[in-house]
């Protein structure tokens, strides 16, 4: 093999830039921005959203009986009956009237499966992160921090010990 194959083959391995994570991001920040303009002015004129995630997601927090209803997926609707919606960099919260009762759904979007708006024939799909992964890479992020800085710690070097003893 040549050093050009090596090299090549050593970034495939490392893949430096996740791309298909950059643009599922990106994705979800299409997302994040329709509803945060939503919390903010409400759905203007047909504006309605689709949104279906993973309901089984421990970072997903839906009422008991509605888990046990939809084990893998479920779909809400905002349209008219939607209330307190609000939006931050992790996910949304809102309420929501099921037979009567307003119940406040949380959601991570990482578990965001689809999001549409039926109204200007807008949809996207997602890929939804695995929740493991998340935490392994938070979990990751922290000790690459923990070790940078225990390794900033430890690679300090006396100076006496190269001095000129007279």
């Amino acid at each position: 093999m040549t050093d050009i194959e090596n090299k090549e083959k050593d970034v495939s391995r490392n893949k430096a830039f996740d791309y298909d994570e950059m643009v599922q991001a990106a994705l979800r920040g299409v997302v994040r921005n329709a509803l945060q303009q939503a919390s903010k002015e409400g759905l203007s004129g047909r504006h309605h959203f689709y949104i279906t995630f993973e309901s089984s997601r421990p970072d997903v927090k839906v009422p008991e009986y509605l888990r046990k209803q939809h084990p893998e997926e479920i779909t809400i609707v905002l349209q008219h009956q939607f209330w307190d919606l609000k939006v931050d960099d992790k996910g949304f919260s809102v309420l929501l009237s099921f037979n009567e009762v307003q119940e406040r759904i949380e959601v991570n979007y990482a578990a965001l499966i689809s999001f549409l708006d039926p109204s200007v024939k807008f949809g996207l799909q997602f890929e939804p992160s695995p929740p493991a992964l998340t935490e392994k890479k938070n979990k990751k992020e922290k000790a690459s921090d923990a070790k940078n800085t225990e390794d900033s710690v430890t690679k300090v070097v006396a100076l006496d010990t190269f001095r000129n003893k007279k």
